[in-house]
């Protein structure tokens, strides 16, 4: 959410930046909150002068009906005083309505208007615009063919996603075996990678209110994503950055404590509206999944400098495991509306000879502590929002496909590397059951 100051000076440069994603809809927002602002200060404004005049006659009528006692002709005077403050009550009641009404609406709208994004950022209308930065290792297409990863996981009895429908339904699945434990392997590794680099180890609570959601997430996103708690305000998170985030409402922090950088396990739970191409059954788009994140909260000035950080610590992590990989910008027209730059990491997949989607970086600036009111105290003692960036360390459903397509050998094995011996209990072969 962008400062109101920032939208009534900058009302141009706020309408270019709603072009420049593709959001042209979006364009009268600009002149409605402009003028709802005006009327809500003009609103505070009157009601001000009217608290400041009751006060002067308040003490006036004190003054007017000591007087009649000795002058009756006062009494007249006091009375029409009287009269005054009870209009003017009136008229303040009435204002202070219209502020609360200007405030709600000015609110909703701020809502809706998408943050400034990045000069550096390419733009384009969505995700075909994306520019690909540089890549990581050799990708390899092998003599062999490489199936389906599901079908890969059945080898191994690895997967059962017929069960998981008779239970749960599409977009849920059983993991057992050798399977399951390389999952639970890789995220264990991701875990100790990020605490390897300085982040502290948390476990989030997996539920959060309603006003955490719409402090760190679009409505749109909302929408789309979150499973709402039936008669309670919770909701499941679709990311540990949303609850690791709203750890930090209504806080004021110290410079002292900044940068905060924490590396958070969860379940993920997400709606995942809409159709989805063949490519994306089995695990690869699902309704719950298990998810390693880093989330920073820095000084304004820093946040670029960790953005890079960041998606390099996804790319060192995917090396670490021998999987090629590749940095995507996203364009503008690909970013959410809080972010005000994004890049996604993609892995190597063998079998499609393309790159998908692993991890998502993002820097979304002062948008997320300004929805939360989350400040920073500084050393002169005044008061500043910081910035809040987040990344995926690694999510297992998307990395077991990319790790088994990368590592799966021609007699149907699949190498473990050695980042992960320890994490697998020494194995560094995994040998298929049918």
């Amino acid at each position: 959410m962008l400062d109101i100051k920032f939208i009534r000076e900058n009302p141009e440069l706020v309408r270019e930046n709603i072009r420049k994603k593709y959001q042209d809809a979006k364009l009268p927002l600009v002149d409605e909150v402009i003028d709802l602002d005006a009327r809500s200060r003009a609103a505070i404004t009157e009601a001000s002068e009217l608290r400041a005049r009751r006060n002067k006659l308040s003490k006036q009528i004190g003054m007017l009906m000591g007087q009649a006692k000795k002058d009756p002709s006062k009494a007249a005077e006091a009375e029409a005083v009287k009269e005054q403050v009870r209009k003017d009550a009136e008229r303040l009641e009435e204002l202070e309505k219209l502020e609360k009404e200007y405030e709600d609406e000015l609110y909703k709208r701020m809502l809706l208007i998408p943050n400034i994004i990045d000069p550096s950022v390419p733009i384009g209308p969505d995700d075909s615009a994306n520019v690909e930065v540089q890549r990581f290792g050799e990708p390899v297409v092998p003599d062999y063919e490489i199936p389906y990863h599901t079908e890969i996981m059945a080898r191994f009895n690895g997967i059962d996603m017929d069960a998981a429908g008779r239970t749960s339904g599409n977009g849920f699945y059983y993991l057992m075996g050798d399977i399951a434990r390389l999952h639970s392997a890789v995220l264990a590794y991701a875990r100790d990678f990020m605490i390897g680099k300085g982040f502290i180890y948390c476990i989030p609570p997996f539920m959060i209110h309603g006003n955490v959601v719409q402090g760190v997430m679009s409505q749109t996103e909302m929408d789309a994503m979150m499973y709402k708690i039936e008669g309670e305000d919770l909701y499941l998170i679709g990311t540990s950055e949303h609850s690791m985030i709203g750890k930090f409402i209504d806080q004021i922090l110290t410079e002292d404590q900044l940068p905060q950088t924490l590396t958070s396990y969860s379940p993920c739970f997400r709606k995942e509206k809409g159709a989805h191409g063949i490519e994306e059954r089995g695990v690869y788009r699902i309704h719950q999944f298990e998810k390693q994140e880093m989330i920073v909260v820095c000084k304004p000035e820093d946040s670029m400098a960790w953005y890079d950080k960041m998606w390099r610590f996804s790319v060192e992590l995917f090396r670490s495991m021998e999987i090629p990989v590749r940095q995507l910008e996203c364009c503008s027209g690909d970013l959410a509306d809080l972010k005000v730059k994004s890049c996604d990491i993609e892995a190597w997949s063998p079998r499609q000879q393309k790159y998908f989607e692993v991890c998502s970086c993002s820097n979304l600036s002062d948008a997320q502590a300004r929805r939360l009111r989350i400040r920073v105290k500084g050393e002169d003692g005044k008061m500043y929002l910081p910035h809040t960036l987040n990344n995926t360390v690694v999510a297992p459903p998307r990395m077991l496909i990319a790790f088994l397509e990368n590592h799966l050998q021609a007699d149907g094995s699949v190498t473990i590397p050695e980042v992960l011996w320890p994490y697998m209990g020494g194995t560094k072969v995994l040998i298929p059951k049918k």
